[in-house]
């Protein structure tokens, strides 16, 4: 069993911290887990090329997006973090979960994730509708905790004991749910047939 987990800030802050507080559990309960920083380089948004579709990877290089799909395709499962700055995901983890779903999204199909958020104060609820966006889009499952996944600052002595505690609780739920599914897997139970080609055109 391997999860995935993505810091969508610049730093290793708040945002690594909470990441760091699930992957004591995974560690305990015998998951491996791996962080993606993505750093302070420059992430470019997609351009809308289409050239993913032929190349199943991202037509643009130089950045982190291609890694992390060539890692999802061993992943289990995913946690993606971000920080709250203006009341919603940052704009890097947007650009590259933007890329990443659209050219990889074979890659995270069917697997559980989980999205959180680490702030200081307000916007942790639009900031999980946007983030879970991309998971509903992609026929995910979505990890829930005790309480909303988010954190207050718990990389600066601010300790926030309740979103630790719904960080560890995200964990063990994330571990849970990829047993359950690798469980049904060895029973004969394979992933559903999902249709596809009807798209509905409403300029007509």
């Amino acid at each position: 069993m391997k999860i995935l987990m993505v810091n969508g800030s610049p730093k290793r802050g708040n945002t690594r911290a909470a990441l760091e507080e699930m992957g004591k559990i995974f560690t305990e309960l015998g998951a491996e887990y791996e962080i993606v920083d993505l750093g302070a380089q420059p992430v470019n948004d997609c351009i809308a090329c289409g050239k993913c579709a032929q190349l199943k990877k991202c037509a643009i290089g130089g950045d982190v997006v291609n890694e992390l799909i060539e890692k999802a395709k061993g992943a289990d499962g995913f946690v993606f973090g971000t920080p709250v700055y203006y009341a919603h995901p940052s704009a890097r983890v947007l650009a590259v979960l933007d890329r990443a779903f659209y050219a990889g999204k074979y890659a995270f199909a069917f697997k559980p994730a989980a999205a959180i958020s680490s702030l200081r104060r307000a916007g942790s609820c639009a900031t999980m509708d946007v983030m879970n966006k991309y998971f509903t889009i992609s026929e995910m499952s979505i990890v829930s905790s005790s309480y909303w996944n988010q954190v207050f600052r718990p990389s600066e002595g601010e300790r926030d004991a309740e979103g630790a505690q719904t960080m560890r609780n995200l964990a063990r739920n994330m571990v849970w749910l990829i047993a359950c599914i690798q469980a049904g897997r060895e029973k004969g139970i394979g992933l559903p047939n999902s249709e596809r080609g009807n798209q509905t055109n409403f300029n007509r």
